[in-house]
């Protein structure tokens, strides 16, 4: 089977005389670490900070008639990335370091370097809608991680939302009928517009285990989905 990858929705097999020669092998993420020595106490105390973005290599190769002027703005990007022996799994990923054209073109192999945040998540529930908007709703991390989705509602006046039971976000929605909250990245928006002070909350706490977790609400609550819901390491 050809090896490819799809960045930004647009697939490397498309593009003429490209060969994706190496893909990145499968790797775990590093866990960040803080180790201590504390006097009078036997061994280390070891606080775990989070995991680390990391790199992921790729070798790339000409064939046939190319078209460079293709291939360079493939690779001059940033966004989500799928590996195809990870062909339902996505990244999120910047290309950061200088690529040698000059030798690609004269030696036709170059190597690429993705730099990767260090989860993944899923290519099949990219957004999931509920239809149900009038109780409760189950929503299932599939991964094998904890996740911090981003969460799309619509509606009107305020609504009080709940995780496994209890109350996170309290959300004004008296001026806008729709709100994006994104707890990964702390913020809350209406497309390009920031509307942080229309949710009161705890971003930080709004995390779904692996597994059910039972999201829940009062209010004119009319629509909700979810992205980001599955995160593996």
């Amino acid at each position: 089977m050809r090896n490819y990858v799809i960045q930004n929705g647009k697939d490397s097999r498309y593009l003429k005389g490209l060969l994706i020669q190496e893909l990145p092998p499968i790797t775990k993420p590093l866990m960040r670490t803080s180790i201590e020595q504390i006097d009078g106490r036997d061994g280390d105390v070891i606080t775990r900070l989070g995991y680390s973005a990391y790199d992921k290599k790729m070798k790339i190769g000409l064939f046939g008639d190319y078209d460079i002027d293709d291939i360079i703005p493939f690779f001059n990007s940033s966004g989500t990335v799928t590996f195809s022996n990870e062909p339902e799994k996505y990244y999120v990923y910047d290309i950061l370091d200088a690529i040698d054209y000059e030798r690609l073109m004269r030696f036709r192999t170059a190597e690429i370097t993705y730099h990767v945040q260090p989860f993944k998540y899923s290519n099949i529930e990219k957004l999931k809608v509920f239809s149900n908007t009038t109780s409760a709703i189950t929503v299932r991390n599939n991964g094998n991680y904890v996740s911090k989705p981003v969460i799309h509602i619509e509606g009107s006046g305020t609504i009080n939302l709940s995780l496994n039971g209890v109350q996170l976000f309290r959300i004004d929605l008296s001026t806008t009928n729709s709100i994006t909250i994104d707890t990964g990245r702390l913020e809350a928006y209406n497309d390009d517009v920031l509307m942080n002070r229309y949710v009161i909350g705890n971003y930080d706490k709004f995390v779904l285990k692996v597994g059910a977790n039972s999201v829940s609400w009062d209010g004119a609550l009319t629509y909700i989905a979810f992205e980001k819901l599955s995160r593996w390491i």
